[in-house]
């Protein structure tokens, strides 16, 4: 059976083939002549996909998320409740008021939604929570704990994730030579080496200061003021003849203020937290140990040690960034922060710089016009803006310090004025300190 359909069908199939080759050719040789015929192309381009290239439109979004691990509870929340919290208040209800921030990829202005958790005061507890914060609650933005440990440890973690990190409070010796590797981290505060401690042993130097007896906390805002204040110190010839650790939690601290007082050293620092400079303070006026330079901080920069101590602050120094003579622009900020509000308000080291480093952030999403991480960060690595501070810049990670307005203050007739340096002062410094009042 086979045999015979073979026989029959090949013959067929082959003269099929025969009629469509002659078929062919006749209909190729029609469309070579045929000139009102459209192009072979013409109805192909008409089903052709769009560019891959076409760039989709970003999600819809109503806010910007800015997420924050701060101390509200704990040894520290004096620092929080002090100095970077009553300026993010205040900063965020002024933009918001405003509209919020205008991002050129969504076409309109962003408010802010602040995300916050309490880290207690513990470092590892803000680890967790910034990661918490990227990873789970996906915010937008960091902003800094507060503390020179808690940038320290906290640093690492935002610039893996690629997330720009804002930090106020707390300094960063260690961490300065580690930022060229932490593109993403941005440190507003002056600090003990920049320029502090350079400022301050200058002024010592310029007034024949030739030893100095040192207290600092046991952590790393203490070890860093600690050594910087060796380094510096030793370059003008001035002698260290004490330097001793406290525990954060130390409760009679008579008996080093009476070795202070022995050592009958010039200049008196205490390196630490109000924690521990207030007792000082304190048992500095009850021994009456009143050597040529009391100096702390951070604590005495803050209005509520003036009302704490009353007229006991004069001639009392410490850590100064800004002060309402410094310019009129820094004289407005403490309108908007200070006005009709108590003097324990008032933080004359880091607020203005803190204002400044918001300000920067927001001129940085607005020219970047996008929430990208990255692009906001090359924008703030590289511009130069115009701040309460007049021109604002980050040099390599740190506040220019050409920007700071102060760095050294003293209580000066009821009032912190800037001494340090002397072509920023705002008030002539007062050396020797005068005695206690009785």
């Amino acid at each position: 059976m086979w045999s015979r359909i073979r026989k029959n069908v090949l013959p067929l199939c082959f003269c099929l083939l025969i009629v469509i080759t002659i078929l062919a050719t006749f209909i190729g040789c029609k469309e070579e002549v045929t000139t009102t015929a459209p192009p072979v192309t013409a109805t192909v381009t008409q089903t052709v996909a769009p560019p891959a290239t076409t760039t989709a439109k970003p999600a819809p979004k109503d806010k910007i998320v800015v997420g924050m691990s701060r101390s509200f509870s704990g040894p520290i929340a004096i620092i929080d409740d002090s100095a970077f919290r009553p300026v993010y208040e205040t900063w965020v209800k002024e933009v918001n008021a405003a509209g919020g921030i205008f991002v050129a990829e969504y076409g309109k202005k962003l408010p802010i939604e602040l995300k916050t958790y309490d880290d207690k005061s513990d470092p590892a507890t803000m680890a967790q929570l910034t990661e918490k914060l990227i990873l789970q609650d996906k915010v937008d933005f960091l902003w800094g704990g507060g503390g020179t440990s808690f940038i320290y440890a906290q640093a690492p973690i935002a610039n893996k994730y690629n997330y720009i990190l804002i930090t106020m409070e707390g300094g960063a010796t260690t961490l300065q030579e580690m930022l060229p590797s932490l593109p993403y981290v941005f440190v507003t505060l002056p600090f003990s080496t920049w320029y502090e401690m350079p400022v301050l042993a200058d002024m010592l130097a310029s007034k024949g200061v030739k030893s100095a007896y040192i207290i600092y906390i046991s952590d790393l805002h203490g070890v860093e003021y600690n050594g910087a204040a060796g380094i510096e110190f030793g370059k003008k010839g001035i002698q260290i003849l004490g330097s001793k650790a406290v525990p954060p939690d130390i409760k009679d601290l008579s008996p080093v203020i009476k070795e202070a007082k022995a050592s009958g050293a010039d200049a008196f620092c205490a390196f630490a937290y109000p924690d521990q400079v207030f007792p000082a303070v304190g048992m500095s006026i009850e021994l009456d140990y009143n050597p040529k330079v009391w100096l702390g901080g951070p604590g005495i920069n803050f209005g509520f040690f003036h009302t704490g101590f009353g007229p006991m602050v004069e001639g009392v120094m410490g850590w100064a960034g800004w002060n309402r003579k410094s310019s009129a622009a820094l004289n407005t900020l403490a309108d908007k922060l200070y006005k009709d509000k108590p003097e324990d308000a008032q933080d004359w080291w880091g607020q203005a710089y803190y204002w400044a480093g918001l300000d920067m952030w927001k001129a940085a999403i607005e020219k970047a016009g996008t929430l990208d991480n990255k692009k906001v960060r090359d924008i703030l690595a590289t511009e130069r803006f115009q701040t309460v501070l007049g021109e604002t810049w980050f040099d390599k990670g740190l506040l220019n310090k050409e920007t700071h307005a102060g760095e050294v203050g003293q209580w000066i007739n009821g009032v912190y004025e800037v001494v340090g340096p002397f072509d920023k002062a705002t008030a002539e410094w007062v050396y020797p300190k005068p005695a206690w009042p009785k």
